[in-house]
């Protein structure tokens, strides 16, 4: 199991993630509702959970809990509130052979560099290490099965530059995954303030 230490007195695990929620947002909503009108073989993802993923910790112990914030506050030293441009839309691994549904971010290069130091500081607390780049996207729906997807592709096509909104980070929070029937639950464990 990820971030456990062997023989080390650990709470029960969960699944969790570090992220930079985004507020809810009213042309996002708008564009769930379109991605929604558009195909059924899309999971979407509720507005009201749309963040940026900085690191994936997946099954995660709850003793770590004070070292994950401790890396996380590492990664924000020098780091204040961040302006950010929701702006865009994208598919990976693209629009023609779409899996993920996704809208862009721009201004988020403080982010990045947050993300690179958590990967390298929780791989010592035996997270796994993610080997792509980071890329500054909030996911909006992913594809069930392939099919009927001209109209979403024509949304992607339509919204590929379209500035949706501006929003303004200020912390960094490390978030409990609970996988339900209707979508996964997130719960806020930690939270890391940008202060500068």
């Amino acid at each position: 199991m990820r971030g456990r230490y062997p023989g080390r007195c650990v709470g029960l695990p969960f699944r969790a993630f570090i992220s930079a929620d985004l507020p809810t947002l009213a042309p996002i909503e708008a564009l769930v509702q379109d991605l929604r009108s558009a195909s059924r073989e899309l999971k979407l993802v509720s507005p009201d959970h749309l963040h940026l993923t900085l690191k994936f910790l997946g099954d995660t112990e709850e003793g770590l809990v004070p070292e994950i914030v401790s890396a996380m506050r590492e990664a924000g030293v020098g780091v204040g509130p961040l302006d950010l441009r929701v702006r865009g839309m994208g598919a990976f691994p693209n629009p023609e052979r779409p899996n993920v549904i996704w809208v862009g971010v721009e201004g988020a290069e403080a982010l990045g560099k947050m993300a690179k130091s958590l990967n390298a500081n929780l791989e010592a607390l035996g997270f796994e290490a993610e080997h792509r780049a980071w890329s500054p996207h909030v996911t909006l729906a992913r594809v069930r099965i392939p099919r009927g997807l001209d109209r979403v592709r024509q949304i992607l096509e339509e919204r590929s530059s379209q500035e949706f909104a501006r929003v303004r980070i200020e912390e960094i929070r490390l978030k409990k995954s609970v996988l339900q029937p209707q979508g996964p639950e997130y719960t806020t464990v930690e939270s890391v303030r940008l202060e500068g």
